[in-house]
């Protein structure tokens, strides 16, 4: 007995099925939409940390400057025996002739300002002083103000 096998011919694709693939191969505008949206919030919430994390590095920068600050004014008063009337008498020396004569050497080279290129405000009452940086807003006396006192 001969068997007769039937070779499977090759497989024709409808013209609808055919058309309904073509139809799919790209993206809905929903979809589109959707993935747009998703990626404006990922974006929001990547914006906003890095923000907060630069004012908060602004505020530990000019919080460790102002320190440096109070211990160039400590070291000014041991050396004068008194307080500076000014920050800028730590780089240029004091204006008093009497002060004048134990004054050796610059305690630093140049006045610092604050992260955001403020420059401080420094105000010596006796043996005690405050130094204040108008912090984010720039505006001094304000909630945001950094305070170094002694």
């Amino acid at each position: 007995m001969q068997s007769h096998h039937i070779l499977p011919s090759p497989v024709q694709v409808s013209q609808p099925a055919r058309h309904r693939r073509s139809r799919r191969s790209g993206f809905t505008l929903l979809e589109l939409l959707l993935v747009l949206a998703i990626l404006v919030v990922l974006g929001g919430i990547v914006a906003v940390n890095v923000v907060g994390t630069r004012d908060s590095a602004n505020v530990d920068a000019t919080t460790t400057q102002m320190k440096m600050l109070k211990s160039n004014i400590d070291m000014y008063q041991i050396r004068i025996g008194g307080m500076p009337s000014s920050l800028e008498e730590l780089k240029d020396g004091p204006s008093d002739s009497a002060k004048k004569a134990k004054w050796v050497a610059p305690i630093i080279d140049e006045i610092p300002t604050d992260a955001w290129g403020n420059p401080f405000e420094y105000k010596a009452s006796g043996n005690t002083f405050e130094i204040r940086s108008a912090g984010i807003d720039g505006q001094m006396n304000s909630d945001d103000d950094i305070v170094v006192s002694k």
